[in-house]
């Protein structure tokens, strides 16, 4: 059976400078600037190039996926979807459910905690997911439609950008 690749990011570093801004606006910080785009450069050399890219409306998500998306030579527009921005895992799912299509390999971008809940109820391991985190989850599945928060997936590889810079790995 053929199997698809959910790649989950979590949005880059944000800034909080200015407190006049509602959460959804917030930008990246300097040291989201930087995270995204080695993010991207990653997904290029681990050849994890993605079919589809689906992104939270909120500002530091939405710049998150545009910046991965132009360092790993994306094709398609990114899609944003308001009903990601914060999202529990079963939202998530109803979203790459309705827009996987065809797609083999899927990047979704969005926010804690229901990243980290994501991940935990598919490849039934909780793992911290800082800033620009990426996970690699394999799932046993031909169709988007058939994922399930049941699923049982497997977590393939997990990417912190910090543990990149100390290993010089992008």
């Amino acid at each position: 059976m053929a199997a698809k690749t959910l790649l989950v990011l979590r949005h880059a570093k944000s800034s909080w400078k200015d407190p006049e801004l509602v959460d959804h606006d917030r930008p990246l910080n300097k040291r989201g600037k930087r995270e995204a785009p080695r993010m991207g450069r990653l997904l290029v050399q681990r050849k994890l190039r993605p079919e589809l890219i689906v992104s939270s409306t909120a500002k530091r998500a939405r710049r998150t996926a545009d910046e991965v998306a132009g360092y790993c030579a994306y094709n398609g527009a990114v899609q944003l979807d308001r009903k990601l921005y914060l999202a529990s895992p079963l939202a998530i799912i109803e979203v790459l459910r309705r827009v996987g299509g065809n797609a083999g390999r899927v990047l979704l971008v969005s926010h804690n905690p229901g990243l980290e809940e994501l991940v935990t109820r598919l490849t039934g391991r909780a793992e911290r997911l800082q800033t620009a985190a990426l996970v690699q989850i394999s799932l046993p599945i031909q169709n988007w439609k058939e994922l399930r928060l049941s699923t049982e997936g497997r977590l393939i590889n997990l990417w912190r950008p910090r543990e990149l810079e100390d290993n010089n790995g992008a």
